[in-house]
C-alpha cells in the first residue's frame, strides 16, 4: 500500500495542503507528485474552501524531483505547476525550510509565497548537468532578470532575503511568525469575492484577453453578477459582504 505522503486539512475554508515525505526531503517522486495532484484537483472543486496553503513537514520545503527514479519522471512536473497556477483558488507557498530546483519551482507557481528567514534556495540543475528548464515557466515570470541569469548559472545558494528582494518570496519573517504571517494572508484573500478572485488570478497568469474590449466586456459579467452586486450593496450599507470570513 502505498504511504500517504500529502495530506489535505480543511479549516474555516481554508485548505492546508501539506507535503509529508521528510525521509527524502519532499522529493517531487512519483507517489508524492500523484497525491498533490490530487489534493490540488479536490480543493478546486469544492467551493467551500476559499484558499489554499502548500504546507510541508521536516526541514526542507521541497528538494525538487526524486533523483532516484528514471529521467523522463519530470514531463509530470509540468501538470503539476499547472494545477498550481490555474489554481482557481488563491494559493499561499509556507516555506518552513530549504527549496531547491523544482522545489522553488512549486512556489513560484503559487500566488504568495512566504519564507521563514533560515530557509535557503538554489536553482541546483547546472551543478548535475541538467537545466532548469521546465520550471523557468513559472520561476522567470517572478524574478528579476538580472537575478535570474545569476542563479540559474551559478547554482548558488541563497538566503530567505534575498529570495524576497528579488521577487521570489513576497515575505520573510521569522521562523516562530510564520504562522501568523500566512494566516494574516489568508485572512485578506477570504475577504475576495471567489470568483472575483478566480477571475482575478486568469488575468494575472495572462490566460485571460489582453484588450481593452475583452476587459471591458469581463468587467460589466462582473459588476452585472450577483457576487458583484452582493459586494457593492455590502459597500453601500457599510457591511461585511457575504462571502468575507470574520475572524
Amino acid at each position: 500500500m502505498t504511504a500517504e505522503l500529502v495530506h489535505m486539512a480543511v479549516q474555516s475554508g481554508i485548505a492546508t495542503i501539506t507535503l509529508d515525505s521528510p525521509a527524502n526531503r519532499n522529493a517531487l517522486s512519483t507517489a508524492l507528485r500523484a497525491q498533490l495532484a490530487d489534493a490540488l484537483a479536490c480543493s478546486a472543486g469544492d467551493d467551500s474552501i476559499r484558499a489554499v496553503v502548500i504546507d510541508h513537514t521536516g526541514p526542507v520545503f521541497c528538494a525538487g524531483m526524486d533523483l532516484t527514479e528514471p529521467p523522463d519522471a519530470v514531463s509530470e512536473l509540468p501538470d503539476i505547476l499547472e494545477r498550481i497556477s490555474n489554481h482557481p483558488k488563491p494559493i499561499v507557498a509556507k516555506l518552513g525550510g530549504h527549496a531547491r530546483a523544482g522545489g522553488i519551482g512549486l512556489l513560484a507557481a503559487a500566488d504568495i509565497a512566504v519564507g521563514a528567514q533560515h530557509a535557503t534556495f538554489a536553482f541546483t540543475e547546472v551543478r548535475i548537468g541538467v537545466v532548469p528548464a521546465v520550471i523557468s515557466v513559472t520561476v522567470l515570470p517572478r524574478l528579476l532578470r538580472h537575478a535570474a541569469h545569476e542563479l540559474f548559472l551559478t547554482g548558488e545558494i541563497f538566503d530567505a532575503t534575498r529570495a524576497n528582494s528579488i521577487g521570489l518570496l513576497n515575505s520573510v519573517v521569522p521562523a516562530d511568525q510564520l504562522d501568523s504571517e500566512v494566516n494574516r494572508y489568508t485572512e485578506m484573500l477570504t475577504k475576495g469575492g471567489p470568483q472575483a478572485l478566480a477571475v482575478t488570478k486568469q488575468l494575472l497568469r495572462g490566460t485571460a484577453p489582453r484588450d481593452f474590449a475583452a476587459m471591458l466586456e469581463i468587467s460589466a459579467a462582473r459588476f452585472a453578477s450577483a457576487e458583484g452586486r452582493e459586494g457593492i450593496r455590502a459597500f453601500a450599507e457599510k457591511r461585511p459582504p457575504s462571502w468575507a470570513r470574520t475572524s
